[in-house]
């Protein structure tokens, strides 16, 4: 016979949950307390627990069903636990006297087991114990009795498909969490956005953003996290907190203060580029800068294309200079681009050079430079030899991409500065020649490998100084 056929009649029908001990369905009591059922038919007394009456989203119960047997001997043909379509079977949880039995069916409200003909005997005091777990989804309602049961046929016409005799599960509402994000670098009339992370609530649920209690505005939950963009109105310390509202599934919340400073905002500046001309292959052209908010500090890079020739410190008149030697002859865009800095915003702009070829009857220099051992804080002296030695002009030192300063070749040919390395690991340190009359340029690089400030700030000699000359980068 079929679980799903005709019902037959029950009798001696009792439902109720154990007063002591155990938590009523459906009265929203908090903790895993079981909850229990009792009722007898077909000559079976039947006893049906679940684990946990009051769970939540998440948690795993066992429905487990006790049959004895109160009549003549009875074989037992399938089992079906009827659960909410809301909870989801786990695999190989199904057990028969506490070991794990094969499942026959397992549907979206129920799992059937079923045997053979004379698998599960049942004579008079017998008794057999059927045990399942189960997952409880997100989608359960929340706060109201959800229905189980149990089905079972056998010989002797036993076909009982009875509803409602529970014991019932009151899935409680989810307990969340708010908190707000930290955020940093927020100014008056610049939009920045605010961040709350939600546990316990769904997607699309709301979270509405306050400033020192006033609302600011609202965000919708997308994997546990609401945002808004706000755009602060005055400078100062905000206090800056997210609240989580009841929804059907879960329980609000209210984040902790997230203290948001915001600074005035930066001034514009502009950046402009002194007209280019008479760049010529091989010899040396001043490019210059200059930024509209005057002052020291920040940084202009000046590119051609994407190549980066140079990261300028602005000085305290706004101007930033770089000594450019053209490589190629032709039209050229140069770009200037101030980083900005504190209270100033970044701007940039770009200019058009056209690059004569290199004339006849120059002279091609060398630059040889010479880098010592070096540790980050102590100061040393960097050189460079210009050959021929009598030719003058400068010679432009750089950490990388970063100018450190130019110094004026002497009559000997040298060319001399002092350079504090601020970073430890492997630098490139440059040494570009601007040339002079009919002497071209050049320029020579060493890798030097930086070490670490000595602990307590007393400097070692450290470093393993030049790894040797990688050759002019630039020729005649």
């Amino acid at each position: 016979m079929s679980v799903s056929g005709v019902r037959r009649v029950v009798g001696g029908l009792s439902v109720f949950a154990v007063a002591a001990g155990f938590a009523v369905a459906g009265a929203g009591v908090a903790g895993a307390a079981p909850v229990k059922a009792e009722f007898n038919s077909d000559g079976y007394k039947v006893t049906r627990t679940i684990s946990n009456g009051t769970p939540s989203e998440g948690d795993v119960i066992t429905s487990t069903t006790v049959f004895t047997r109160t009549a003549g001997v009875h074989n037992l043909y399938a089992v079906r636990d009827i659960h909410p379509a809301c909870m989801t079977y786990v695999d190989g949880s199904a057990k028969v006297n506490d070991s794990p039995f094969r499942v026959n069916e397992v549907a979206a409200d129920s799992v059937r087991l079923s045997a053979g003909l004379t698998e599960w005997p049942m004579w008079g005091g017998d008794v057999k114990k059927f045990e399942f777990q189960y997952r409880v989804g997100a989608d359960c309602a929340r706060g109201v009795d959800l229905s189980t049961t149990v089905h079972f046929d056998g010989t002797v016409f036993v076909d009982d498909t009875t509803n409602g005799r529970g014991p019932s599960i009151n899935v409680q509402k989810n307990v969340s969490t708010t908190s707000v994000s930290p955020v940093s670098g927020a100014q008056v009339g610049k939009a920045v956005t605010l961040e709350a992370k939600v546990t316990g609530g769904a997607d699309g649920d709301s979270v509405q953003f306050f400033d020192a209690g006033a609302a600011i505005g609202s965000g919708t939950l997308a994997n546990g996290v609401a945002t808004l963009s706000w755009t602060p109105s005055t400078r100062g310390d905000h206090a800056i907190t997210a609240k989580f509202a009841d929804t059907a599934k879960a329980n609000n919340s209210t984040s902790l203060v997230q203290t948001v400073s915001v600074s005035q905002a930066d001034s514009s500046s502009t950046t402009t580029l002194a007209p280019i001309s008479g760049a010529q292959v091989g010899k040396s052209t001043t490019l210059k800068a200059t930024v509209s908010a005057p002052g020291t500090g920040g940084t202009v890079t000046f590119k051609i294309g994407g190549t980066v020739l140079a990261s300028v410190p602005v000085a305290g008149n706004g101007e930033a200079t770089y000594a450019w030697v053209p490589t190629a002859a032709g039209a050229q865009t140069i770009e200037a681009t101030f980083a900005g800095r504190s209270g100033v915003a970044g701007s940039s702009t770009t200019a058009n050079a056209t690059v004569a070829e290199q004339p006849a009857g120059t002279t091609s220099s060398t630059t040889g430079l010479s880098v010592g051992a070096a540790q980050v804080g102590v100061a040393q002296t960097i050189s460079a030899q210009i050959s021929p030695a009598n030719a003058g002009g400068t010679v432009t030192f750089k950490d990388g991409e970063t100018v450190i300063g130019t110094a004026t070749v002497d009559s000997s040919g040298k060319a001399s500065i002092s350079w504090k390395p601020a970073t430890q690991g492997q630098r490139i340190v440059s040494a570009e020649y601007s040339g002079a009359g009919t002497v071209t340029a050049s320029a020579d690089q060493v890798s030097v490998q930086i070490a670490a400030p000595v602990d307590g700030g007393e400097p070692g000699t450290g470093g393993t100084g030049s790894l040797g000359s990688l050759g002019n980068i630039f020729g005649s």
